[in-house]
């Protein structure tokens, strides 16, 4: 284990805002989120994320809000540079970790930088159920 802050530099602090497919068009986010001056609209499977500066967070969710589009997730978060992506045993080892460190009375955030497939995701948790 590293220390506190030791991968940092993997890692941007961004604004993130999450919508579900279902709340709205890739074309209404876009426009919203590129009228309030956000950085990016990524497809992400099932959801749109929007991501911002951390300065401008409060004030690119709103402009969403006062659209009638309300977000799944609006947070500032630590976002990966690039992600690596996780299949099978792997996938499986990284989830249980991941709740291993979340659970951890000591820990108060843990970010990463896997891509584990919903399917793959899916499949991990009815195994666990």
């Amino acid at each position: 284990m590293g220390e506190s802050g030791c991968v940092n530099w993997m890692f941007h602090r961004k604004g993130l805002i999450v919508f579900d497919k279902s709340a709205a068009s890739e074309d209404q986010i876009m426009d919203i989120a590129l009228d309030a001056g956000a950085d990016d609209v990524k497809d992400a499977e099932s959801v749109w994320e929007v991501t911002c500066d951390p300065d401008e967070f409060e004030q690119i969710k709103e402009a969403f809000e006062k659209k009638g589009l309300v977000p799944t997730l609006a947070q500032v978060s630590m976002i990966p540079q690039t992600t690596i992506k996780l299949t099978g045993k792997e996938a499986e080892q990284m989830v249980r970790l991941m709740e291993s460190l979340e659970e951890h009375d000591d820990v108060q955030n843990a970010y990463a930088n896997f891509d584990i497939a919903e399917e793959e995701l899916q499949k991990i948790s009815a195994q666990a159920g």
